[in-house]
């Protein structure tokens, strides 16, 4: 089976590399004027943006098969994503300049997701697969004015597909690959995911029903000799349902179940001690659903969002001081309204008012704790408005604000300005901006066993300043941007030395972080496109834990034809910042991680055009060790092999 899998993937680039060398349709040719929404929450031209929004677009996602969300977003500039090269039962930890997951929202299909009963109201990205997602768009900065708590260094704004135009089409895809790490070179098949959907529409009804599995095993997620395999498996369903009333109304309505299930290691704690343990486990799940709708009319647009959704965690840990196994229990719940309109003053010139409301509750019982949701509760109620001028002679501006109101701790403004301008006689876009955000502190810092009723939001501003410019017909874009951004109340873990009580607690000092961000595309001929990055962050020594200061990427995609295509991508990191506690000495010992580069490769090829394709990809292909998380594997030389079929 082994020598299979290897000779059909050789035969798949070999087939791949004729192809390369004898077809000679044209590529379509990136255009700069790309419809985006983030900045706005309506549709623009990239154009008349005044951020550098970075989009992942359905053929970016097809040129990386293959790799998980976590990886794909990891490539985007401004962006770390710590464990997404580690097994997938390693917890992930998202990073945009400099800052930590409670200061990133995401949301998918414009509804916020959030996990309630975690220590920050974040959201775990394996739960969602890549194969479900139509259109990724990242907006960095602060930008609570639309996005409200969370969105203080940038929000992912995921798409997902929707129905075809036909009255029915469908997809089936199914892929296998080896998980291994840098000292594991087998060829053994440990990574299995497959999925299928079904859409359409039939007169006014519109519908798409999607089921996706994963299931992973293949090295341990700690670092040792003959530690256990850590396992992880996912599944997901998704179902959608549309009704075009008339040209002005419609209704769209959206369910979804995703459940993982995985086993972990222990927390590194020195060489002296083994992370290995074969106890600890956890098994996740959330049901999501909502209903969505849209009703143009002459001067604008209303737009509808009303969601729930609930998370159950089961979480199984050893105790090594009781010589048992500890069994802790989450739920939460959270609901979300949000009414936004647009109204076209003139041709130039609209505003975007709007009102969220949002709903959270948690519960925590274990042997330690019995926390119900009539104790940790708490609501939001936001109105907000922004102001869009886009004028014939190139100027823009948006200017916006939102009052936040928060249950338990009271009001809060956050506001922004962002003027822009595009040359006429040259192809150069300069903008700056000066933004507010600000962070809920969650339900487990308020109400947890460590909790603190006195807490107050934290608070984040970013200045920034950059350009976009496009050189050669479109041939070279080219944009920077740099930002500084300060930080306020950060919410911390604080122990009384005096006491030895623990609790939390704002952090006193303000933070620092600078850092800038360069993006150039290269259309160097009408078949072959360089995408490149560059991101510099710097933040204050202290908070500066998984964050490379220097970091780039680079993707060459050749387009042979319509039915193939090679992508390869490099990925560099410099040294990162890591500390354990260790147990022998009882101390916190600061580490540094070694600076890594990882190179991969993806194929895809049409075997029937339009309906059934392969692809093969090699991550890490010179097999670099390195380690995101001290103490952890990170994968080594990897391969997958899949189908995709299209009816």
């Amino acid at each position: 089976m082994n020598q299979k899998f290897i000779k059909v993937s050789v035969f798949f680039m070999l087939t791949g590399v004729l192809s390369f060398a004898q077809e000679k349709d044209s590529l379509q040719i990136h255009e700069l004027n790309e419809v985006v929404v983030s900045d706005t929450k309506f549709e623009q031209s990239k154009e008349k943006s005044g951020k550098i929004i970075d989009v992942i677009t359905a053929e970016d996602l097809k040129a990386k098969q293959g790799q998980n969300l976590s990886s794909i977003l990891s490539q985007v500039a401004g962006i770390e994503i710590n464990g997404n090269q580690s097994a997938n039962s390693k917890n992930q930890g998202v990073y945009i300049r400099g800052g930590r997951n409670r200061q990133v929202a995401i949301y998918i299909d414009g509804v916020p997701v959030v996990d309630a009963s975690g220590i920050n109201l974040e959201y775990d990205l394996r739960l969602i697969p890549v194969e479900q997602i139509e259109k990724i768009e990242v907006l960095k900065g602060s930008s609570s004015v639309l996005y409200g708590t969370g969105a203080a260094t940038g929000v992912i704004n995921i798409t997902l597909k929707n129905s075809v135009e036909k009255n029915i089409s469908g997809n089936a895809y199914w892929n296998v690959g080896t998980q291994n790490d840098s000292e594991k070179k087998d060829i053994d098949l440990n990574s299995f995911s497959q999925g299928f959907s079904v859409n359409g529409k039939i007169k006014k009804f519109s519908y798409l029903t999607s089921l996706n599995s994963t299931e992973t095993k293949g090295f341990s997620e700690a670092e040792g000799e003959d530690y256990e395999e850590d396992m992880f498996s996912r599944i997901n369903v998704l179902q959608k349902l549309g009704f075009q009333w008339n040209d002005k109304l419609s209704f769209n309505l959206f369910g979804n179940y995703d459940a993982i299930r995985n086993t972990f290691d222990n927390s590194y704690s020195g060489p002296l001690t083994s992370s290995d343990d074969l106890n600890n486990k956890s098994f996740s799940e959330q049901f999501r659903l909502g209903l969505q709708s849209i009703y143009k009319y002459k001067n604008g647009e209303f737009n509808l969002n009303l969601n729930g959704g609930t998370i159950e965690r089961e979480v199984f840990l050893t105790n090594t001081w009781a010589g048992g196994i500890d069994n802790y229990n989450y739920s939460s719940r959270n609901a979300n309204l949000d009414v936004v309109n647009k109204y076209n003053i003139s041709k130039d010139f609209y505003v975007v008012t709007g009102l969220q409301v949002q709903y959270f509750d948690m519960e925590q019982i274990d042997a330690y704790t019995d926390l119900n949701n009539e104790m940790a509760k708490f609501n939001i109620f936001d109105p907000y408005a922004t102001l869009i001028y886009n004028s014939k002679n190139g100027f823009n501006v948006n200017i916006g604000g939102r009052l936040n109101n928060h249950s338990d701790y009271g009001s809060h403004f956050v506001y922004n300005v962002n003027p822009s301008y595009n040359f006429k006689n040259i192809p150069l876009k300069v903008l700056v901006s000066y933004s507010t955000a600000y962070i809920t502190p969650s339900l487990y810092q308020l109400f947890g066993p460590y909790g603190n009723e006195e807490l107050k939001p934290e608070e984040n501003a970013t200045a920034e300043f950059g350009f976009e410019a496009s050189l050669l017909n479109k041939k070279i874009i080219l944009n920077a941007v740099g930002f500084y951004r300060q930080e306020q109340n950060k919410v911390d873990f604080f122990t009384d030395t005096t006491t030895w009580m623990s609790y939390y607690d704002n952090f006193d000092n303000e933070i620092n972080a600078k850092g800038i961000e360069t993006n150039i595309t290269l259309d160097i001929t009408e078949k072959i496109i360089s995408k490149a990055n560059y991101t510099f962050t710097q933040v204050e020594e202290q908070f500066s834990r998984y964050i490379p200061k220097h970091k780039v990427n680079v993707n060459l995609q050749y387009n042979a034809s319509d039915r193939f295509n090679v992508s390869l991508d490099y990925q560099y990191l410099s040294e990162r910042n890591d500390a354990y506690f260790d147990s022998f000495t009882f101390t916190t010992e600061n580490v540094e991680l070694d600076s890594c580069s990882i190179f991969n490769a993806n194929l895809n090829y049409q075997l029937i055009k339009s309906r059934l394709s392969v692809f093969t990809s090699i991550t890490n292909i010179f097999n670099e060790y390195f380690q995101e998380t001290i103490g952890y594997n990170a994968r080594g030389r990897n391969y997958k092999l899949g189908l995709n079929l299209t009816f």
